[in-house]
């Protein structure tokens, strides 16, 4: 039956939890389904140990039908004396069609007495075969010797957010620099390429060269980050600038896309020396869409490449979902390609996620999740909550077929008939659960509205 909540229609969907071992199943609100739907991988972040990303054991998966876990990368680690570790391996993505996952890597064991432990600025991509044969292959060199330039392809610092673009073809990623580190966080991509670093699957450059903290003039960009692929072949990143104000002063937080087109060459880009910073590759070009700044976390782009999603604060400085065209701008002439708000909570809304149908935008408000129906027509901005209780929900991710959503809820732990487990230090640990998507359900309930 359905009741109203806060300008939302009650539209309850069946919810199972899939995990039940006593340990964290960090989805980190990556692309964690498998191509087929059929697995989630996590990382068990908080599991042993500090609660950070360095002493994070192992790379997971579990099948959705029966709950079985397997481990798909768990390297020999270490803690210092002080507390730092290694190599901290977290932050999954599963590839579009292969049977693989990426995930960030710090420093294995034979490297930490000359790179040190993990740290942002510490770490690398790798790649596992995702069948639990501990299969390994190296992504991106890390190069921070100042005795030449860094070698092209490689990089002198820490990837991270490692995302596949849809074809499979370009990864995506956040990037800290080690030798210049007065540079902040910026982003890139790489892409296999026979002329990537020896023993290295890929080429690497950076899409944006930012301005030194505090040294930019107005419109420049001093930050990139909360980035992700737009278009399904790579050719377009949405991303959050830090940028210089007009008044040459405050800063805005802005949406930006980065465009590589057809022409642009990898290899092109200039991988830097011990004091010059990275630059990206030739013909790389920067979009400007929002000038009015409070732009924050991660955007993502619709799966025609047509729109992105993301948060930005109301008038009541409170996180609403925004939707705009990719060409679009709050400057525009037209109305129709300026930002519109599509939520219009009570509380902030995080984890927006589109559905492939390009229909439905999905998030967490309130600890729930949420569905708006973005198609243009009469139904417009339609709004149902699809759970409804106090549980905290948190890492949404949607699967490639749009019939699942998965999330994260710290729970008891408890075997799979309900019993409180006892003997386990942590009694609350991330689980992951499903949430089955019955598309019909919310289109029937879009008409009965009309």
């Amino acid at each position: 039956m359905e009741k109203k909540y806060l300008n939302q229609t009650i539209l309850l969907m069946k919810e199972r939890q899939i995990t039940y071992s006593p340990k964290n199943h960090a989805l980190d609100n990556n692309d964690n389904f498998s191509a087929d739907g059929k697995f989630l991988c996590y990382d068990t972040r908080g599991s042993v140990g500090k609660n950070d990303l360095a002493h994070t054991k192992t790379i997971e998966k579990v099948e959705i039908s029966s709950g079985e876990e397997t481990v798909l990368w768990n390297p020999e680690s270490v803690t210092s004396a002080g507390g730092q570790a290694a190599p901290g391996v977290a932050a999954v993505s599963w590839h579009p069609s292969q049977d693989r996952v990426v995930f960030i890597h710090g420093p294995f064991i034979e490297e930490v007495q000359e790179r040190g432990y993990y740290g942002k600025k510490n770490r690398t991509a790798v790649e596992v075969i995702a069948d639990g044969s501990m299969q390994m292959i190296k992504v991106d060199k890390r190069d921070v010797n100042i005795e030449y330039p860094t070698i092209p392809g490689a990089h002198r610092g820490g990837t991270h957010r490692h995302e596949y673009s849809r074809d499979g073809k370009r990864i995506g990623f956040t990037y800290d620099d080690f030798l210049l580190q007065q540079y902040d966080r910026t982003i890139g991509y790489m892409e296999a390429s026979e002329q990537a670093p020896k023993g290295y699957t890929h080429y690497l450059a950076l899409l944006v060269k930012p301005a030194e903290k505090g040294k930019s003039v107005p419109g420049q960009i001093e930050k990139a980050w909360d980035d992700s692929w737009l278009d399904a072949e790579g050719k377009k990143r949405a991303f959050v600038a830090r940028i210089r104000s007009e008044n040459g002063v405050d800063y805005d937080q802005d949406l930006c896309v980065a465009e590589i087109p057809d022409s642009v060459d990898v290899s092109t880009a200039n991988a830097g020396t011990a004091d010059t910073y990275p630059k990206p590759p030739k013909g790389i070009v920067i979009h400007r869409l929002t000038y009015n700044g409070k732009v924050s976390g991660i955007v993502r782009g619709s799966y025609d490449g047509k729109q992105i999603a993301y948060f930005k604060e109301d008038e009541n400085s409170i996180k609403q979902v925004f939707l705009i065209e990719a060409d679009g701008s709050d400057r525009a002439e037209e109305e129709a390609r300026k930002p519109g708000q599509i939520t219009h909570f009570t509380s902030d809304a995080i984890y927006v996620r589109w559905h492939p149908s390009n229909d439905w935008l999905f998030c967490i408000n309130e600890g729930n999740v949420i569905a708006v129906y973005v198609n243009r027509d009469e139904n417009f901005g339609q709004t149902f909550r699809l759970t409804n209780d106090t549980r905290i929900r948190s890492q949404l991710v949607v699967s490639a077929d749009g019939k699942q959503l998965a999330y994260d809820i710290r729970t008891e732990t408890k075997d799979e008939n309900g019993n409180i487990i006892t003997d386990v230090e942590e009694k609350n640990f991330m689980q992951i659960f499903i949430l089955q998507l019955e598309s019909n359900k919310l289109y029937k309930a879009l008409s009965n509205k009309t």
